[in-house]
């Protein structure tokens, strides 16, 4: 039974790691917290880190803890941490490797989730200041993304 539950407590918290990302996103990162984000709207960078980087850093952090609270007896700790984790996987290859290219991979991904996805990012990014933005989340975007 613990399995079960710890494998629907996992995917639970990958779902619910797409609102955190939206409501992190639009709230914190749009927000109080935008000096750490701006340099992710420039197209120059003066290095290959971004300041946006202390976020994916910040999960990580809340990931790993997690997972050192499984070891002390909190077995929910683990799904939780791997729910965390998975979603950190996904963030990096679809973000920051699909769509921003990071790493030359996946440059010739020409699906409809694909091309959904880079339009709805592309309408976030045609944004550049705090304010106006659209299009918050990352592995869910709305359909109209989608249409032609």
């Amino acid at each position: 039974m613990n399995i079960v539950i710890g494998i629907l407590i996992f995917l639970g918290t990958f779902l619910f790691m797409e609102f955190m990302a939206w409501f992190t996103h639009k709230y914190v990162m749009h927000g109080f917290l935008w000096s750490l984000h701006k340099d992710h709207h420039k197209k120059d960078h003066d290095s290959w880190f971004e300041r946006n980087d202390l976020f994916f850093i910040f999960y990580a952090i809340v990931s790993m803890s997690l997972f050192y609270a499984g070891t002390t007896g909190f077995w929910y700790g683990y799904p939780l941490g791997f729910g965390i984790l998975a979603y950190g996987i996904a963030y990096f290859l679809v973000h920051d490797i699909f769509i921003h290219q990071r790493f030359k991979l996946f440059r010739n991904a020409n699906n409809w989730y694909s091309r959904g996805v880079r339009r709805a990012h592309k309408m976030h990014h045609k944004h550049i200041g705090k304010g106006d933005g659209e299009c918050f989340g990352m592995l869910f975007v709305p359909f109209k993304y989608f249409k032609k």
